[in-house]
């Protein structure tokens, strides 16, 4: 069967050909599935006989809604999705005044291993098809009733680990008969796979990258991050200074903030020294309480005081600001409690 959330439309059209229809349907077909529409009988400008033979070639939903969490502080809406297989992924749409931005995940579970984050605990299940990925962001726009401008790839999975699906993906993205949202309004964020930001800056995408780094040293990032073990600190700062030249893109590093571990004076000096005449700024993030992990956020007083010594070098910083801190904010902790319940 036919996943139809994952045809491009080219894919589209040569399916409706072969089977004896006009190449034409294939575009008011592949609008109808990103206008988020479910049920080809939905489609009210195909014949009955079309829709009948759409029907029996495969199918256009591939999750539903198992559970949902609002925010009360700030609207922040945790989804935790059940695909067609019965595997669990989570999505969050977060509000701001620019627009309506949604985090996604792109693997059923992961098999990165860091140390901080719930989703690699138990590992990775499979790769989400393209039209999984899409199925997210159409899934809360039939939900919520509005659209989404703006992408994160930084939920459950390794974006780059699923490199083909990934790419797939942000082609169906920007397609203009599709959801058409464009590159610059779409951030990857990956924990380090050195071939494949290399491999992503070649095709030149204005997308955001984001680098989890999370320490100022291989010895460090090694503790709480295994892929430090495959691609050492400086092989991953040479792919970053590759995918700036490549792409003239700023680089976001991504640096949890753990009490007593990489928080202190020097691994503020370290990290700077490393950063030091790179286009890129480091975004601090207080690390998420996670049951199954010790460890134990920043204190404010650590977090500003870090920025502030970035900044006395010339890195760009931010403070990642919190939002849904009243639902499972930690990615993958919703999944696992949903499954253990």
């Amino acid at each position: 069967m036919i996943e139809f959330r994952s045809l491009s439309l080219k894919e589209l059209q040569d399916v409706i050909v072969q089977n004896g229809e006009p190449k034409f349907r294939a575009k008011q077909i592949f609008k109808w599935i990103h206008k988020g529409v479910e049920d080809f009988n939905n489609m009210t400008d195909l014949s009955k006989n079309l829709r009948e033979k759409l029907n029996g070639l495969g199918y256009i939903k591939n999750m539903e809604v198992a559970q949902k969490q609002v925010s009360k502080i700030d609207g922040t809406t945790k989804y935790l999705l059940k695909l067609n297989d019965g595997n669990l992924i989570e999505c969050v749409l977060m509000r701001y005044n620019y627009g309506n931005s949604i985090c996604i995940s792109t693997q059923a579970g992961c098999s990165m291993g860091c140390k901080f984050c719930a989703s690699t605990i138990g590992g990775k299940v499979r790769n989400l098809t393209p039209g999984e990925m899409i199925g997210q962001i159409l899934t809360v726009q039939n939900d919520i009733k509005e659209k989404i401008s703006n992408v994160v790839l930084m939920g459950t999975g390794e974006p780059l680990d699923n490199f083909d699906n990934t790419i797939k993906f942000l082609e169906l993205l920007k397609e203009p008969e599709g959801l058409h949202i464009g590159m610059r309004h779409i951030t990857i964020s990956t924990c380090g796979l050195v071939p494949e930001i290399k491999r992503l800056a070649d095709l030149n995408y204005q997308i955001t990258l984001a680098i989890s780094l999370h320490a100022p040293n291989d010895i460090i990032r090694r503790q709480i991050m295994p892929i430090a073990y495959r691609y050492p600190m400086e092989e991953l700062l040479e792919a970053s200074k590759y995918y700036i030249e490549k792409t003239g893109r700023r680089i976001t590093f991504e640096y949890t903030m753990i009490e007593g571990f990489n928080d202190k004076k020097e691994h503020a000096k370290e990290l700077a020294e490393k950063l030091r005449g790179l286009l890129c700024h480091v975004n601090l993030i207080p690390v998420n309480t996670v049951v199954e992990r010790d460890l134990k956020r920043s204190n404010q007083e650590s977090i500003l005081r870090f920025k502030n010594i970035l900044e006395e070098n010339g890195i760009d910083t931010t403070i990642r600001r919190e939002l849904g801190s009243d639902i499972d904010a930690a990615c993958g902790q919703l999944r696992r409690r949903y499954q253990e319940g």
